[in-house]
């Protein structure tokens, strides 16, 4: 019954959505587990010219046709197991009432989710509410045919348990049930190959990018390539048919070099073309639509090396641009008033592009769950050489904020009156600043030293480096340069941006963690790790407090927490400038692993009360394109009617080229 109202509401929602005349958006879609399923808007869809519009309906195109390819980097099973459950949703012959097919149904709406099997956060495996029995005679009844292999991958907790595991002494490679290499490889093995095939020239190659490690016959140790005609090739022709079709509507020659530098990457594979690419990319900056699009980022490989397939197409939001380009325009003067050693500073910060944008598409990797910055490339020696892009999503953020209103949190958690009427305030202007600091100067800031490369922190390097842009972005919040820019209006707001950020590190992300567990996911070890370092070295600055047998932060001296930023920042940047992997690793196992267990059971038993999601993700607009009969785009709308699973039943139907086993 509930799905049913919901389709009736997104229904008559509908019939305003596609010219943006809603006088009530509407946010929530779906909620089951810990998750919250989201819509965002796309405001100012409608000022767009054709060609724009044309081009997002191009590059959403090549976006959606990736989304195979990250389930099959997440787990070799994935694509049977979730076209099995497919299947099985689409031809149970019996009534979908059931206790049984409810909880069937919630699996595969995890799956879709987690893009597999593992939680997208957790990197656990999550087990059916099912048992074995019912789901083989179910898909029986459905006449569904599947691979008997995935039964244990399904039920059996202790087979590929871990997407990617961090734990210090096992093999990273071997205890993975990531499908970044393959059977039979070890950590060991892995590498020593990639050793083998280092690249130290000035520009190097990110050799393993696009890449499966696999062993052949013989038991040797080679390379699969991402491309067409290769793995996953199947899936990039289709990517690369779109993004072919978006060079109509490019904007400008340089989004035009852009795109045919991407197409011939996708092609070939060849790195020297991905390097090329991404510095024209770069480069771009007269271009409003903009995207992302192929292996990026490298958080989900154990190693760290090879890229997950993600998109994200955009464009730029004019207005709320000006609040980046101010921090971009002064990122030299952040980077010498940082509390960083001199020698670790870079000379002449480059090309530091920053801009707000507004999500039009969103894809593998970011999707459904989905960050809300981006700061690209990835590659250190562009960075230093062209510069980099960063970006804050503007509408998405808006989602989130909107969606969380009134809804108790604040009201549980922070410690009184006066720091949440400070929140409400400038909770989100100080949210909306950090991320900007964070991306637009705080990836962009530092150098590394001679012979230090990328790799060097090893399974360490995402956890360091999301805690060095964090805390770059938590030293500047504070400085009165903000106010006299005009981005604070005053000197009492950042202390919003302050207290959430360290109630969060401490208390309140554990929601997201099981009891018992330790903290893995790169992102929530950065923000336990900046927030306990500071309680453990604080003398006053900051405490917890206990009022009616709950704890609650107390900040005493906010000046004095930022001064533990500053410190934390220095030691920090000397570890990722020296490629110090010994403080690294000791940094992380002291501050950013273990969870208070008292404190653990605490939060959990808070927050049940409040019947919460503590992870957010989105469904996406669905574009729809008008042509005349010579096959001219005339005109395209967005509709925001479509439900979760109707979503990727439609994904699965339209955009699904790959072989079950790649």
């Amino acid at each position: 019954m509930r799905k049913q109202i919901l389709i009736l509401c997104t229904a008559l929602l509908a019939l305003c959505a596609c010219q943006h005349k809603v006088s009530k958006f509407e946010y929530t879609v779906d909620k089951f587990y810990d998750l919250e399923i989201l819509r965002y808007d796309v405001p100012d869809f409608d000022s767009l010219t054709l060609q724009q519009k044309s081009l997002l309906y191009c590059l959403s195109e090549a976006a959606l046709w990736g989304r195979d390819i990250l389930f099959d980097q997440n787990g070799r099973y994935n694509l049977r197991i979730r076209r099995a459950c497919e299947e099985l949703y689409l031809n149970y012959p019996f009534d979908k009432g059931t206790p049984e097919f409810e909880a069937f149904e919630r699996y595969l709406k995890r799956v879709w989710f987690s893009n597999g099997i593992h939680h997208h956060y957790s990197e656990d495996k999550f087990l059916p509410e099912f048992d074995k029995e019912w789901f083989i005679l179910a898909c029986d009844a459905a006449g569904v045919v599947y691979d008997d292999d995935i039964l244990p991958v399904m039920f059996d907790p202790t087979v590929m348990s871990k997407r990617m595991t961090a734990q210090d002494g096992i093999d990273l490679v071997a205890n993975s049930a990531g499908n970044y290499y393959g059977p039979g490889v070890t950590q060991a093995e892995a590498e020593a190959w990639y050793a083998a095939h280092k690249d130290d020239s000035a520009e190097p190659l990110w050799i393993g990018l696009n890449s499966q490690l696999v062993k052949n016959e013989k038991g040797e140790i080679e390379e699969r390539v991402y491309k067409v005609g290769g793995l996953y090739g199947e899936a990039l022709e289709k990517v690369v048919y779109w993004l072919s079709e978006a060079l109509r509507y490019a904007e400008n020659d340089q989004q035009r070099e852009v795109l045919e530098k991407l197409i011939k990457f996708n092609e070939t594979g060849d790195l020297r073309l991905f390097n090329e690419y991404c510095i024209a990319w770069v480069k771009d900056l007269d271009s409003r639509v903009d995207f992302v699009n192929g292996f990026t980022e490298t958080y989900s490989d154990p190693l760290g090396i090879t890229g997950t397939w993600e998109s994200m197409v955009n464009f730029k939001d004019l207005k709320a641009t000006h609040r980046t380009q101010l921090i971009s325009d002064n990122a030299q003067w952040f980077e010498d008033h940082s509390t960083t050693d001199p020698k670790y500073k870079k000379e002449e910060v480059k090309g530091v592009t920053a801009k707000v944008i507004t999500a039009a598409i969103l894809a593998g990797d970011c999707y459904p769950a989905t960050p809300i910055g981006i700061n690209l490339p990835n590659a250190n020696w562009i960075r230093k050489e062209y510069g980099s892009k960063s970006v804050t999503i503007d509408n998405l953020m808006h989602a989130y904020n909107e969606a969380a209103k009134g809804n108790g949190f604040n009201e549980e958690f922070m410690v009184d009156d006066e720091i949440r009427n400070l929140y409400e305030q400038y909770g989100a202007l100080c949210g909306d600043l950090h991320t900007d600091l964070h991306e637009c100067v705080g990836h962009g800031s530092g150098k590394m030293m001679p012979g230090v490369t990328k790799d060097a922190l090893r399974e360490h390097a995402s956890t360091i480096e999301e805690a060095r842009a964090d805390l770059f972005g938590l030293y500047y919040l504070a400085d009165p340069k903000l106010v006299e820019l005009g981005l604070l209006p005053n000197m009492e707001a950042y202390k919003a941006g302050y207290y959430q950020q360290l109630m969060n590190g401490l208390m309140t992300q554990l929601v997201r963690i099981e009891p018992g567990k330790d903290i893995e996911e790169a992102h929530m070890r950065n923000r336990q790790l900046i927030a306990n370092w500071c309680y453990q070295h604080a003398s006053g600055e900051m405490e917890l407090i206990e009022r009616d047998g709950k704890h609650y932060l107390q900040v005493n001296d906010y000046e004095g927490v930022r001064g533990l930023f500053g410190k934390l920042l220095a030691e920090i940047q000397r570890i990722v400038s020296e490629g110090d992997y010994a403080a690294a690793k000791e940094m992380v196992e002291t501050y950013a692993v273990k969870v208070n267990p008292d404190l653990h059971k605490e939060v959990l038993a808070r927050y049940e009360k409040l019947n919460l999601a503590p992870y957010k993700g989105f469904v996406n607009p669905v574009y729809h394109v008008e042509r005349n009969a010579a096959g001219e785009i005339t005109n395209v709308t967005l509709d925001f009617s479509e439900g979760y699973i109707e979503q990727h039943l439609r994904y699965s139907r339209d955009y699904s080229p790959l072989p079950s086993v790649n």
